[in-house]
Formats: structure tokens, sequence, C-alpha cells
């Protein structure tokens, strides 16, 4: 019973984490043509680091726009994500570079094909759905906050 009260303990710990991660980051409205984005910005370190891990669920107009401190060929992976996950690593100006889809907890990378700017996580198969590929255009980053 102890040991079923401290599992139930850790897991709602988990749950309250990601929620309080989700509510402290700053949210922007990002359009990909017609399609509305609300993303999460990830412009610091430790967001960038955290990312969406130890999520369940997230809704479909939702994202995760991470901002880096380098144009270079940057790389995600999905330790301790639960939802599978499709990354659209964009260049300065947020225009895509090209789209990767990611399984939960796979730690493989899943790379830029050039250096990019940003990396913009969606909900898997939200950018192949949509017919967004490489070339489209994701308006609305030159308001987000810059990387710190």
């Amino acid at each position: 019973m102890q040991f079923l009260r401290f599992v139930c303990t850790v897991l709602i710990g988990l749950l309250l984490v990601g929620k309080a991660a989700a509510q402290s980051l700053p949210l922007f409205e990002l359009t990909a043509g017609i399609h509305r984005i609300e993303a999460e910005v990830a412009h610091t370190q430790q967001t960038r680091m955290t990312g969406l891990m130890n999520r369940r669920v997230m809704p479909q107009q939702r994202g995760m726009l991470f901002v880096f401190d380098e144009v270079q060929q940057h790389c995600m992976w999905m330790k301790n994500t639960f939802i599978p996950l499709s990354v659209a690593f964009l260049d300065e100006s947020g225009r895509i570079i090209n789209v990767a889809d990611m399984q939960p907890h796979n730690e493989s990378n899943h790379c830029a094909a050039k250096p990019a700017r940003y990396a913009l996580e969606m909900n898997l198969g939200w950018f192949r759905s949509r017919n967004l590929g490489a070339g489209a255009a994701i308006t609305g980053i030159e308001a987000v906050p810059q990387p710190r």
C-alpha cells in the first residue's frame, strides 16, 4: 500500500511539473499559411533542454518553438517525451528547411538538413497533414523573445 501511494505521488508530481512548465513559457501566435499555431517559446538554455519532456498531451493547434543562440545544424531528440512529434527546422526568416517525425522516448538525433535558427515541434503529422514542407513560411517569429 505504501509503495502504491509513493508511485501515485510521483506520477502526480510529474504531471504538475509538466503543467507548470507549460504555464511558465511565453505563448505566441504563429501562422503557417491559413493555419494558426499557439507556440510556447523555449528561448533559454533550461527551457530548450526541457522542451516537451514529461508532457502527456498537447492540443492540435499548440506547439513549441525553440529559439537557438546560434544558426547551426541543430538536432532534437525525444528523451523523456511521451508525445509523438514532428519537428520543422526553420531558417532565420522562418522558412522550413526540413521536417522530421519523432517517436516517444527515442534518443536518436533528428537534425536540420542545413543551419537553422529555430525548431518548431507539433503533434506527429501536423506539417504533413497541412502540406507544409521545405520552403513553407512560418510567420510571427519576429515577435518571439530572443535567446537568453
